[in-house]
């Protein structure tokens, strides 16, 4: 059988064989596109160099992989049940996630009723959101898409009522190419299509957020908000649970005084809507 390989290929072969393994370990950029590629082919988004959104709560923070939210990524965070309560607290937990990006926030939406003040409440300045109105969700997503490769921006929030995998894959695809933040805030007419946070999608975190009673302040009648914080999935981590208070004005949240589930217990088994509880 006959060498294919010329006597100077032959000598690179060699060469290489004969170097040392520090230096076939120094990445070349090359090297690294291709890293990425396979990465991505494999749906293995998580890279300890990449950035992150700390949360400024160190039980949350150490609940996900890198200490915090990762960004150029998609989150997928829906209310913990069908009431509008829910909803709004969920709004409001993506509010407060946008407000401590940097650039533009464009938030996505298919019915006009977003109460703005309440954005503002939640730290996120009203002058940083750019709003867009779809007539359905395939043109939403279409947005949403477009705006994520658009460096510029601080975050991308979406709101829709499904999230299918294909779709969740080109906004996942479009947010690590850019580096910003993807928040698929889940919203529904009817109860049924709650369904929905049962399909597996490409997110790299799954949140619940459940409003809960408010914790008193001295004025009567008042009080600050509080939720019930699910992480149903999270990618190279663990489900856990989480009670927060909400800081009127500010981005920031904080651990309630009387939390259920402390840090490192097992999370409960099913969430809010009946649903099974995944695990990466």
């Amino acid at each position: 059988m006959t060498n294919p390989l010329t006597k100077e290929q032959n000598t690179n072969i060699l060469h290489l064989s004969a170097s040392p393994p520090a230096a076939m370990s120094a990445a070349t950029p090359a090297l690294e596109q291709l890293r990425d590629r396979i990465r991505r082919l494999e749906g293995r988004t998580h890279d300890p160099r990449r950035t992150v959104l700390p949360f400024g709560i160190e039980a949350i923070d150490r609940a996900l992989p890198g200490g915090g939210l990762m960004l150029g990524a998609l989150h997928d965070i829906a209310g913990g049940g069908a009431d509008a309560q829910h909803g709004a607290a969920a709004a409001r937990f993506c509010a407060t996630i946008a407000a401590r990006t940097r650039g533009p926030v464009l938030w996505c939406v298919m019915r006009p009723d977003l109460f703005a003040p309440s954005l503002q409440h939640a730290g996120l300045d009203a002058a940083r959101v750019i709003y867009v109105d779809s007539r359905s969700e395939r043109d939403l997503l279409a947005c949403a898409e477009e705006g994520l490769r658009h460096r510029g921006l601080g975050a991308v929030v979406m709101e829709l009522a499904r999230l299918p995998m294909i779709a969740s894959r080109r906004l996942h695809l479009a947010a690590e190419t850019s580096g910003v933040l993807a928040l698929a805030l889940r919203r529904w007419r009817r109860p049924a299509q709650a369904n929905g946070l049962q399909q597996p999608n490409a997110a790299v975190t799954r949140w619940h957020v459940t409003a809960a009673h408010s914790a008193p302040l001295p004025v009567p009648g008042l009080g600050t908000a509080r939720w019930h914080l699910d992480l149903v999935r999270c990618r190279g981590g663990e489900g856990a649970r989480f009670v927060v208070e909400a800081r009127d004005g500010t981005s920031r949240l904080a651990l309630s005084a009387d939390m259920v589930d402390r840090p490192g217990a097992q999370a409960p088994q099913h969430d809010h809507l009946g649903h099974d509880r995944l695990t990466a």
